[in-house]
Protein backbone atom coordinates (compact mmCIF):
# COMPACT_ATOMS: atom_id res chain seq x y z
CA UNK A 1 0.00 0.00 0.00
CA UNK A 2 1.64 3.23 -1.12
CA UNK A 3 0.74 6.73 -2.13
CA UNK A 4 -1.41 7.56 0.89
CA UNK A 5 -0.69 9.56 3.99
CA UNK A 6 -0.19 7.42 7.07
CA UNK A 7 -2.47 9.50 9.28
CA UNK A 8 -6.11 8.49 9.01
CA UNK A 9 -8.89 11.05 9.08
CA UNK A 10 -12.61 10.51 8.50
CA UNK A 11 -14.36 12.42 5.73
CA UNK A 12 -17.91 13.51 6.45
CA UNK A 13 -18.33 14.18 2.73
CA UNK A 14 -17.82 10.47 2.02
CA UNK A 15 -20.43 9.52 4.63
CA UNK A 16 -22.88 12.02 3.13
CA UNK A 17 -22.26 10.75 -0.41
CA UNK A 18 -22.89 7.21 0.81
CA UNK A 19 -26.13 8.34 2.46
CA UNK A 20 -27.26 10.17 -0.69
CA UNK A 21 -26.61 7.01 -2.69
CA UNK A 22 -28.49 4.75 -0.28
CA UNK A 23 -31.49 7.10 -0.15
CA UNK A 24 -31.57 7.22 -3.95
CA UNK A 25 -31.22 3.42 -4.09
CA UNK A 26 -34.31 2.96 -1.92
CA UNK A 27 -36.23 5.52 -3.97
CA UNK A 28 -35.55 3.91 -7.35
CA UNK A 29 -36.18 0.39 -5.98
CA UNK A 30 -39.56 1.26 -4.49
CA UNK A 31 -41.93 2.31 -7.27
CA UNK A 32 -45.53 2.01 -6.11
CA UNK A 33 -46.77 0.46 -9.35
CA UNK A 34 -45.54 -0.53 -12.79
CA UNK A 35 -45.89 3.01 -14.13
CA UNK A 36 -42.90 5.18 -13.21
CA UNK A 37 -41.10 8.22 -14.51
CA UNK A 38 -38.34 7.23 -16.93
CA UNK A 39 -35.58 8.61 -14.70
CA UNK A 40 -36.71 6.28 -11.89
CA UNK A 41 -36.41 3.23 -14.14
CA UNK A 42 -33.31 1.44 -15.38
CA UNK A 43 -32.47 1.69 -19.05
CA UNK A 44 -33.89 -1.25 -20.97
CA UNK A 45 -30.53 -1.70 -22.68
CA UNK A 46 -28.07 1.02 -23.72
CA UNK A 47 -28.11 4.39 -21.97
CA UNK A 48 -27.88 5.68 -18.42
CA UNK A 49 -30.68 7.06 -16.25
CA UNK A 50 -30.47 8.30 -12.66
CA UNK A 51 -31.48 4.81 -11.55
CA UNK A 52 -28.50 3.38 -13.44
CA UNK A 53 -25.88 5.37 -11.52
CA UNK A 54 -26.86 4.17 -8.04
CA UNK A 55 -25.15 0.77 -8.11
CA UNK A 56 -21.81 1.95 -9.57
CA UNK A 57 -21.81 4.86 -7.12
CA UNK A 58 -22.05 2.40 -4.26
CA UNK A 59 -19.29 0.17 -5.69
CA UNK A 60 -17.12 3.28 -6.11
CA UNK A 61 -17.82 4.25 -2.48
CA UNK A 62 -16.87 0.72 -1.39
CA UNK A 63 -13.47 1.25 -2.98
CA UNK A 64 -12.95 4.65 -1.34
CA UNK A 65 -14.15 3.41 2.06
CA UNK A 66 -11.96 0.30 2.00
CA UNK A 67 -8.89 2.50 1.60
CA UNK A 68 -9.87 4.55 4.65
CA UNK A 69 -10.66 1.40 6.62
CA UNK A 70 -7.34 -0.27 5.78
CA UNK A 71 -5.41 2.92 6.56
CA UNK A 72 -7.14 3.20 9.94
CA UNK A 73 -6.46 -0.46 10.74
CA UNK A 74 -2.80 -0.10 9.74
CA UNK A 75 -2.54 2.89 12.05
CA UNK A 76 -3.88 0.73 14.89
CA UNK A 77 -1.18 -1.86 14.26
CA UNK A 78 -3.10 -4.54 12.34
CA UNK A 79 -0.88 -6.83 10.27
CA UNK A 80 -1.56 -7.68 6.63
CA UNK A 81 -2.55 -11.21 7.66
CA UNK A 82 -5.07 -9.87 10.16
CA UNK A 83 -6.46 -7.46 7.58
CA UNK A 84 -6.75 -10.23 5.00
CA UNK A 85 -8.75 -12.30 7.49
CA UNK A 86 -11.01 -9.33 8.23
CA UNK A 87 -11.57 -8.59 4.53
CA UNK A 88 -12.30 -12.25 3.75
CA UNK A 89 -14.77 -12.52 6.64
CA UNK A 90 -16.63 -9.36 5.61
CA UNK A 91 -16.78 -10.44 1.99
CA UNK A 92 -18.18 -13.87 2.80
CA UNK A 93 -20.81 -12.45 5.15
CA UNK A 94 -21.98 -9.86 2.60
CA UNK A 95 -22.11 -12.53 -0.12
CA UNK A 96 -24.12 -14.89 2.11
CA UNK A 97 -26.55 -12.12 3.07
CA UNK A 98 -27.11 -11.55 -0.64
CA UNK A 99 -27.80 -15.26 -1.16
CA UNK A 100 -30.27 -15.25 1.72
CA UNK A 101 -32.09 -12.28 0.17
CA UNK A 102 -32.33 -14.19 -3.10
CA UNK A 103 -33.68 -17.22 -1.23
CA UNK A 104 -36.53 -15.23 0.31
CA UNK A 105 -39.24 -16.29 -0.30
CA UNK A 106 -37.80 -19.79 -0.56
CA UNK A 107 -38.62 -21.77 -3.71
CA UNK A 108 -35.89 -24.41 -3.52
CA UNK A 109 -32.20 -24.55 -4.34
CA UNK A 110 -32.88 -25.62 -7.93
CA UNK A 111 -33.98 -22.09 -8.83
CA UNK A 112 -31.86 -20.08 -6.39
CA UNK A 113 -30.24 -17.10 -8.08
CA UNK A 114 -26.53 -17.08 -7.28
CA UNK A 115 -25.68 -13.51 -8.20
CA UNK A 116 -27.08 -10.26 -6.90
CA UNK A 117 -26.28 -6.74 -5.76
CA UNK A 118 -24.67 -7.71 -2.45
CA UNK A 119 -22.80 -10.60 -4.05
CA UNK A 120 -21.23 -8.24 -6.56
CA UNK A 121 -20.41 -5.73 -3.84
CA UNK A 122 -18.75 -8.52 -1.82
CA UNK A 123 -16.57 -9.59 -4.76
CA UNK A 124 -15.64 -6.00 -5.61
CA UNK A 125 -14.84 -5.20 -1.99
CA UNK A 126 -12.71 -8.33 -1.61
CA UNK A 127 -10.79 -7.76 -4.85
CA UNK A 128 -10.21 -4.02 -4.45
CA UNK A 129 -9.26 -4.33 -0.77
CA UNK A 130 -6.71 -7.07 -1.40
CA UNK A 131 -5.19 -5.15 -4.28
CA UNK A 132 -4.88 -2.04 -2.12
CA UNK A 133 -3.41 -4.09 0.72
CA UNK A 134 -0.80 -5.97 -1.30
CA UNK A 135 0.00 -3.80 -4.36
CA UNK A 136 0.96 -0.20 -5.02
CA UNK A 137 -1.26 2.37 -6.73
CA UNK A 138 0.57 2.08 -10.05
CA UNK A 139 -0.15 -1.66 -10.18
CA UNK A 140 -3.80 -1.03 -9.31
CA UNK A 141 -4.05 1.52 -12.13
CA UNK A 142 -2.54 -0.95 -14.60
CA UNK A 143 -4.97 -3.68 -13.49
CA UNK A 144 -7.83 -1.18 -13.84
CA UNK A 145 -6.82 -0.46 -17.45
CA UNK A 146 -6.40 -4.16 -18.20
CA UNK A 147 -9.88 -4.92 -16.87
CA UNK A 148 -11.51 -2.18 -18.95
CA UNK A 149 -9.65 -2.91 -22.18
CA UNK A 150 -9.73 -6.68 -21.74
CA UNK A 151 -13.49 -6.71 -21.10
CA UNK A 152 -14.11 -4.52 -24.16
CA UNK A 153 -12.05 -6.83 -26.38
CA UNK A 154 -13.63 -9.95 -24.90
CA UNK A 155 -17.21 -8.83 -25.51
CA UNK A 156 -16.57 -7.45 -28.97
CA UNK A 157 -13.98 -9.87 -30.37
CA UNK A 158 -14.62 -13.30 -28.83
CA UNK A 159 -17.31 -15.10 -30.83
CA UNK A 160 -20.36 -16.61 -29.15
CA UNK A 161 -21.86 -19.73 -30.78
CA UNK A 162 -24.72 -18.78 -33.08
CA UNK A 163 -24.21 -15.02 -32.65
CA UNK A 164 -22.59 -12.50 -34.98
CA UNK A 165 -19.35 -10.95 -33.72
CA UNK A 166 -19.83 -7.74 -31.69
CA UNK A 167 -23.60 -8.28 -31.65
CA UNK A 168 -24.63 -7.27 -28.14
CA UNK A 169 -28.13 -7.99 -26.89
CA UNK A 170 -29.25 -9.05 -23.42
CA UNK A 171 -29.29 -12.75 -24.34
CA UNK A 172 -26.63 -12.82 -27.04
CA UNK A 173 -23.28 -11.71 -25.68
CA UNK A 174 -20.24 -13.37 -24.13
CA UNK A 175 -21.19 -12.44 -20.54
CA UNK A 176 -24.64 -14.03 -20.82
CA UNK A 177 -23.17 -17.07 -22.58
CA UNK A 178 -20.63 -17.62 -19.78
CA UNK A 179 -23.35 -17.34 -17.13
CA UNK A 180 -25.56 -19.89 -18.91
CA UNK A 181 -22.59 -22.20 -19.44
CA UNK A 182 -21.30 -22.13 -15.85
CA UNK A 183 -24.46 -21.61 -13.80
CA UNK A 184 -27.36 -22.81 -15.91
CA UNK A 185 -30.52 -20.90 -16.74
CA UNK A 186 -32.34 -21.74 -13.49
CA UNK A 187 -29.86 -19.73 -11.45
CA UNK A 188 -29.95 -16.54 -13.52
CA UNK A 189 -32.10 -13.44 -12.99
CA UNK A 190 -33.69 -13.55 -16.44
CA UNK A 191 -33.02 -17.22 -17.30
CA UNK A 192 -30.91 -16.29 -20.33
CA UNK A 193 -28.83 -13.54 -18.69
CA UNK A 194 -28.04 -11.93 -15.35
CA UNK A 195 -27.27 -8.22 -14.73
CA UNK A 196 -24.82 -9.19 -11.96
CA UNK A 197 -23.22 -12.13 -13.73
CA UNK A 198 -19.72 -13.58 -13.59
CA UNK A 199 -17.95 -11.84 -16.47
CA UNK A 200 -19.59 -8.44 -15.99
CA UNK A 201 -18.32 -8.38 -12.40
CA UNK A 202 -14.78 -7.86 -13.73
CA UNK A 203 -15.40 -4.28 -14.92
CA UNK A 204 -17.32 -3.69 -11.67
CA UNK A 205 -14.05 -4.44 -9.88
CA UNK A 206 -12.56 -1.68 -12.05
CA UNK A 207 -15.18 0.69 -10.62
CA UNK A 208 -14.04 -0.24 -7.10
CA UNK A 209 -10.40 0.28 -8.12
CA UNK A 210 -11.22 3.82 -9.24
CA UNK A 211 -12.61 4.20 -5.72
CA UNK A 212 -9.28 2.88 -4.37
CA UNK A 213 -7.31 5.49 -6.28
CA UNK A 214 -9.71 8.20 -5.16
CA UNK A 215 -9.46 7.15 -1.52
CA UNK A 216 -5.67 7.13 -1.67
CA UNK A 217 -5.69 10.62 -3.17
CA UNK A 218 -8.04 11.94 -0.48
CA UNK A 219 -5.81 10.40 2.22
CA UNK A 220 -2.70 12.03 0.80
CA UNK A 221 -1.01 15.05 2.37
CA UNK A 222 -1.88 17.43 -0.47
CA UNK A 223 -3.72 20.70 0.05
CA UNK A 224 -7.54 20.21 0.12
CA UNK A 225 -8.07 22.61 -2.79
CA UNK A 226 -5.54 20.69 -4.88
CA UNK A 227 -7.34 17.46 -4.00
CA UNK A 228 -10.62 19.02 -5.15
CA UNK A 229 -9.17 20.25 -8.44
CA UNK A 230 -7.74 16.82 -9.24
CA UNK A 231 -11.07 15.15 -8.38
CA UNK A 232 -12.97 17.42 -10.75
CA UNK A 233 -10.39 17.22 -13.54
CA UNK A 234 -10.41 13.42 -13.23
CA UNK A 235 -14.23 13.50 -13.29
CA UNK A 236 -14.31 15.48 -16.54
CA UNK A 237 -11.66 13.30 -18.19
CA UNK A 238 -13.40 10.09 -17.08
CA UNK A 239 -16.80 11.22 -18.37
CA UNK A 240 -15.32 12.40 -21.68
CA UNK A 241 -13.49 9.11 -22.29
CA UNK A 242 -16.57 7.17 -21.21
CA UNK A 243 -18.78 9.11 -23.60
CA UNK A 244 -16.36 8.73 -26.52
CA UNK A 245 -15.81 5.03 -25.81
CA UNK A 246 -19.58 4.65 -25.63
CA UNK A 247 -19.82 5.48 -29.32
CA UNK A 248 -18.08 2.16 -29.99
CA UNK A 249 -18.89 0.18 -26.82
CA UNK A 250 -22.21 1.60 -25.57
CA UNK A 251 -22.81 2.75 -22.02
CA UNK A 252 -24.77 -0.20 -20.61
CA UNK A 253 -25.51 -1.06 -16.99
CA UNK A 254 -26.59 -4.66 -17.63
CA UNK A 255 -23.25 -5.47 -19.26
CA UNK A 256 -21.39 -2.98 -17.01
CA UNK A 257 -19.45 -1.91 -20.09
CA UNK A 258 -16.09 -0.17 -19.88
CA UNK A 259 -17.67 3.07 -21.10
CA UNK A 260 -20.29 2.74 -18.35
CA UNK A 261 -17.52 2.33 -15.76
CA UNK A 262 -15.83 5.56 -16.81
CA UNK A 263 -19.03 7.56 -17.31
CA UNK A 264 -20.46 6.67 -13.91
CA UNK A 265 -17.09 6.94 -12.14
CA UNK A 266 -16.76 10.45 -13.56
CA UNK A 267 -20.17 11.37 -12.19
CA UNK A 268 -19.24 9.86 -8.81
CA UNK A 269 -15.98 11.82 -8.72
CA UNK A 270 -17.81 15.02 -9.57
CA UNK A 271 -20.47 14.57 -6.87
CA UNK A 272 -17.96 13.44 -4.24
CA UNK A 273 -15.86 16.47 -5.13
CA UNK A 274 -18.91 18.69 -4.67
CA UNK A 275 -19.60 17.16 -1.24
CA UNK A 276 -15.92 17.52 -0.33
CA UNK A 277 -15.95 21.21 -1.27
CA UNK A 278 -19.19 22.01 0.54
CA UNK A 279 -18.54 19.97 3.69
CA UNK A 280 -14.82 19.50 4.27
CA UNK A 281 -13.51 22.70 2.70
CA UNK A 282 -16.29 25.28 3.16
CA UNK A 283 -17.60 23.70 6.36
CA UNK A 284 -21.30 23.86 5.36
CA UNK A 285 -22.54 20.91 7.39
CA UNK A 286 -26.00 21.78 8.67
CA UNK A 287 -27.73 19.94 5.81
CA UNK A 288 -25.66 16.76 6.20
CA UNK A 289 -27.28 14.96 9.13
CA UNK A 290 -30.14 13.19 7.23
CA UNK A 291 -27.71 11.71 4.71
CA UNK A 292 -25.17 10.86 7.39
CA UNK A 293 -27.95 8.92 9.16
CA UNK A 294 -28.68 6.99 5.95
CA UNK A 295 -24.98 6.31 5.43
CA UNK A 296 -23.99 4.88 8.81
CA UNK A 297 -26.41 1.94 8.53
CA UNK A 298 -26.21 1.48 4.77
CA UNK A 299 -26.08 -2.33 4.65
CA UNK A 300 -28.83 -2.76 7.24
CA UNK A 301 -31.28 -0.44 5.51
CA UNK A 302 -30.56 -2.00 2.12
CA UNK A 303 -31.39 -5.48 3.42
CA UNK A 304 -34.43 -4.36 5.41
CA UNK A 305 -35.99 -2.31 2.62
CA UNK A 306 -35.64 -5.22 0.18
CA UNK A 307 -37.15 -7.70 2.65
CA UNK A 308 -40.19 -5.52 3.29
CA UNK A 309 -40.69 -4.86 -0.43
CA UNK A 310 -40.70 -8.62 -0.97
CA UNK A 311 -43.17 -9.14 1.86
CA UNK A 312 -45.53 -6.58 0.31
CA UNK A 313 -45.24 -8.33 -3.05
CA UNK A 314 -46.14 -11.67 -1.40
CA UNK A 315 -49.42 -10.43 0.09
CA UNK A 316 -52.21 -10.64 -2.54
CA UNK A 317 -54.79 -7.87 -2.75
CA UNK A 318 -57.66 -7.17 -5.20
CA UNK A 319 -55.52 -4.51 -6.91
CA UNK A 320 -52.49 -6.81 -7.19
CA UNK A 321 -50.41 -6.93 -4.01
CA UNK A 322 -50.02 -4.97 -0.80
CA UNK A 323 -47.69 -2.41 -2.37
CA UNK A 324 -50.05 -1.53 -5.22
CA UNK A 325 -52.96 -1.52 -2.74
CA UNK A 326 -51.22 0.98 -0.47
CA UNK A 327 -50.30 3.11 -3.47
CA UNK A 328 -53.90 3.14 -4.69
CA UNK A 329 -55.40 3.82 -1.25
CA UNK A 330 -53.03 6.61 -0.26
CA UNK A 331 -52.28 8.20 -3.61
CA UNK A 332 -55.13 7.15 -5.90
CA UNK A 333 -56.02 10.82 -6.35
CA UNK A 334 -52.77 11.36 -8.30
CA UNK A 335 -51.77 10.21 -11.77
CA UNK A 336 -50.29 6.72 -11.98
CA UNK A 337 -46.74 8.04 -12.34
CA UNK A 338 -47.11 10.50 -9.48
CA UNK A 339 -48.77 7.88 -7.27
CA UNK A 340 -45.83 5.57 -7.90
CA UNK A 341 -43.38 8.36 -7.07
CA UNK A 342 -45.26 9.40 -3.92
CA UNK A 343 -45.20 5.81 -2.66
CA UNK A 344 -41.44 5.60 -3.30
CA UNK A 345 -40.84 8.89 -1.50
CA UNK A 346 -43.01 7.81 1.44
CA UNK A 347 -41.27 4.44 1.68
CA UNK A 348 -37.86 6.14 1.64
CA UNK A 349 -38.99 8.59 4.33
CA UNK A 350 -40.29 5.72 6.44
CA UNK A 351 -36.86 4.11 6.45
CA UNK A 352 -35.31 7.45 7.32
CA UNK A 353 -37.43 7.54 10.48
CA UNK A 354 -36.38 3.97 11.31
CA UNK A 355 -32.73 4.94 10.84
CA UNK A 356 -33.23 8.03 13.01
CA UNK A 357 -34.38 5.72 15.79
CA UNK A 358 -31.29 3.55 15.26
CA UNK A 359 -29.08 6.65 15.30
CA UNK A 360 -30.54 8.01 18.54
CA UNK A 361 -30.17 4.61 20.21
CA UNK A 362 -26.62 4.35 18.81
CA UNK A 363 -27.50 1.18 16.92
CA UNK A 364 -24.93 0.84 14.14
CA UNK A 365 -25.02 -2.52 12.38
CA UNK A 366 -21.57 -3.26 11.00
CA UNK A 367 -19.79 -6.37 9.78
Amino acid sequence: MTGAATKFSRLLSLDVFRGLTIALMILVNSAGNKTSYAWLEHSLWNGCTIADVVFPFFVFIVGVSSVFSIAKSKEKGFTSVQLFSKILRRSLIIFLIGLCLNAFPYHGLDSLRIHGVLQRIAICYFSASLLFLFTDLRTQFIILLMLLIGYWLALTQIPVPGVNLNHLTAENNLAAYVDRLLLGSNHLWAKTWDPEGILSTLPAIATALIGNLTGAWLLSAHDPLKKLKVLWVAAIISMMIGWLWGLEFPVNKILWTSSYVLWTAGLALFILGGCYWLIDIKGWRKWCKPFEIFGVNALAVFVLHVVFLKIQAMIPMPSGNLRTFITQELFGWASLKNASLFYALTYTLLWFFVLCFFYRKKIFIKI
